[in-house]
């Protein structure tokens, strides 16, 4: 659901583990999602924002170490916690060198883990906030509520996919993001239909930006997109 936050985000693809570690999150009072596999993963990390991801590595659709990278290319502070079998020290430092902050060895007690989830919750919160409000131009965008404001013709709500497309040119603004990046973050997919589909979406923001000429959404071709603006 829009606006909709998480404590912890659990991505693991053995169905069991997966329900027990949830269970024990909410049962220590944390709100919790859980995802089967790095692709479902990602798209709820975007979708859910939440303080703590623990992650599997070995998986299938994308791997842990892939997701951790494209989590932490986005967001530097939310904290990321590997959950693995893989003990050996190349493991455990390349999980440091993907954006991981803390690395449990399978099998683990349960105690153990939900104290390392509440150290790095606790740290997350120290941290500061990440944007939500977007101004460009003579527009503000909400990424929560999905609102545009700022036209002659008064507020938007976006359409979820539009809304979502959006926020990762305004949370990159001024560079360009490639589009399979945003194929994966919104879609969970890089098909060729998803790619066509993203060009209906840029076109549908670029006529919700027109009335203000300083602002552009810019193709770099064969690359991605730019949202351009001059202030």
């Amino acid at each position: 659901m829009a606006g909709d936050r998480v404590d912890v985000l659990v991505v693991e693809d053995e169905p069991t583990l997966l329900r027990i570690v949830c269970d024990a999150l909410r049962a220590a009072g944390f709100t919790c999602a859980g995802a089967a596999d790095g692709r479902e993963g990602l798209r709820l990390f975007f979708a859910l924002t939440p303080c703590v991801v623990v992650t599997d590595i070995m998986m299938p659709a994308m791997d842990g170490f892939t997701l951790a990278e494209r989590v932490r290319k986005e967001d530097s502070e939310v904290q990321i916690l590997f959950l693995s079998a893989r003990s050996s020290a190349d493991d455990v430092v390349h999980g440091f060198d993907t954006g991981g902050n803390d690395y449990l060895r399978k099998p683990f007690a349960m105690t153990e883990l939900l104290a390392r989830v509440r150290a790095l919750a606790a740290r997350r919160t120290k941290a500061a906030p990440v944007p939500v409000e977007f101004s460009f131009g003579r527009f503000r965008f909400n990424a929560l509520s999905w609102t545009l404001s700022g036209s002659a013709q008064g507020d938007c709500v976006l359409p979820n996919r539009e809304a979502r497309v959006l926020a990762i040119l305004c949370r990159r603004m001024n560079e360009v993001v490639d589009t399979r990046t945003i194929l994966m973050e919104v879609w969970g997919d890089d098909s060729y239909f998803n790619a066509r589909s993203l060009n209906v979406f840029i076109t549908k923001l670029r006529h919700r930006l027109e009335e203000d000429g300083s602002v552009s959404i810019v193709n770099a071709r064969g690359v991605g997109y730019k949202l351009q603006t001059e202030n």
